[in-house]
């Protein structure tokens, strides 16, 4: 018997035995070995998600680990195969999918929210959803292909080119990882980020962070363009007070990136939209091109995984570990280990 974590209610979780569905057609069983913790993974801890997310649920889809069995008329995979998952299915008939953004299907099954995720020991899955990943990346920092992932599909939306200088307001896991492509994309780039820790980790990674409870960041953004203003701009915080210093500091024709989920309708200056010229665009998700390269950047060490994990726990300590990340502290990103050997050590 294997073991699952399970959402139950807001703000209660289980490990429990759970069962394996048998590979059918076109499917694969996975191990998952990783599996990362994100923001809204807490959303549907806290209960925020509910009516999307149908009690007990199987949460997790940040991960990596190894294909176990393939089940009928699978072809290329066979058991050993190390791997993530692009956690998305899609129905390929509506609006969005007929216009190439399948990403963005009306009817998207996002895998670890609409359906069961891979925070357990056996997970079947679509073999269409596969990621190839290196014999030479080590599993744990394949955990974070999938953040990575997010990250390439924003600084793609935003159209950042090499010598513009962007501006990430927002310094948690996938703000720091949207840092580093534009870097990798010859960006110059500053974070915004209360979080002291938070900025002490981007400057650790060669990164220049500023704290806006004690810095005016739209002077600093003046002093540091030459009065231009930042070309892009990426609202990864989620709140009010990051959408204005987003539009705050972006220069004539600047391109805002809303990439954060904002819960509730926000105030925007929309005569500054007007005066400069700015552009919006949404960025949600990501495609397999996303993926492939997010793939590359994590096993070239453009994304440095290594320094972004905080702790690594077995599946049996999973729901302590949602707990240390809602208390935020000295956390930044939490891989919950569900290999075998890692839960025998456990109990």
């Amino acid at each position: 018997m294997t073991l699952a974590v399970r959402y139950l209610a807001a703000r209660t979780l289980e490990t429990a035995p759970a069962e394996t569905d048998e590979p059918g057609p076109g499917q694969v069983e996975l191990a998952p070995a990783y599996v990362g913790i994100c923001g809204t993974d807490l959303h549907i801890f806290h209960g925020d998600m509910d009516a999307r997310v149908p009690a007990p649920a199987v949460l997790g889809h940040e991960m990596s680990g190894r294909v176990v069995r393939v089940g009928p008329d699978v072809e290329g995979w066979r058991p050993g195969d190390a791997v993530t998952v692009m956690p998305l299915r899609w129905d390929g008939t509506c609006a969005a999918c007929r216009a190439g953004h399948q990403h963005i299907c009306r009817h998207l099954d996002f895998i670890g929210i609409d359906s069961p995720g891979a925070m357990q020991q056996r997970w079947t899955v679509p073999a269409s959803t596969l990621i190839r990943l290196p014999g030479s990346l080590p599993l744990d920092r394949a955990a974070l292909v999938e953040p990575t992932a997010v990250a390439v599909h924003d600084v793609g939306r935003a159209g950042v080119r090499g010598g513009e200088k962007a501006v990430v307001v927002g310094g948690g896991p996938v703000g720091v990882l949207i840092a580093l492509v534009a870097r990798a994309a010859g960006a110059e780039v500053r974070i915004v980020e209360p979080s002291s820790h938070r900025r002490r980790i981007a400057e650790e990674l060669g990164l220049t962070a500023w704290n806006p409870a004690d810095d005016d960041v739209p002077a600093l953004v003046h002093e540091w363009t030459g009065d231009a203003g930042a070309d892009v701009a990426f609202e990864v915080s989620g709140a009010a007070g990051g959408v204005d210093t987003a539009v705050d500091v972006l220069g004539v024709r600047g391109r805002l990136c809303l990439v954060a989920i904002h819960p509730r309708p926000r105030e925007v200056n929309l005569h500054r939209f007007f005066w400069r010229e700015l552009t919006l665009v949404g960025a949600r998700l990501y495609d397999r091109s996303d993926f492939e390269q997010a793939v590359a950047l994590v096993a070239d060490g453009t994304i440095p995984a290594e320094r972004l994990i905080s702790k690594v726990v077995p599946l049996t300590q999973a729901p302590a570990a949602f707990e240390a990340l809602e208390g935020g502290g000295d956390v930044l990103k939490i891989l919950v280990d569900c290999t075998d050997d890692a839960q025998g050590a456990a109990v």
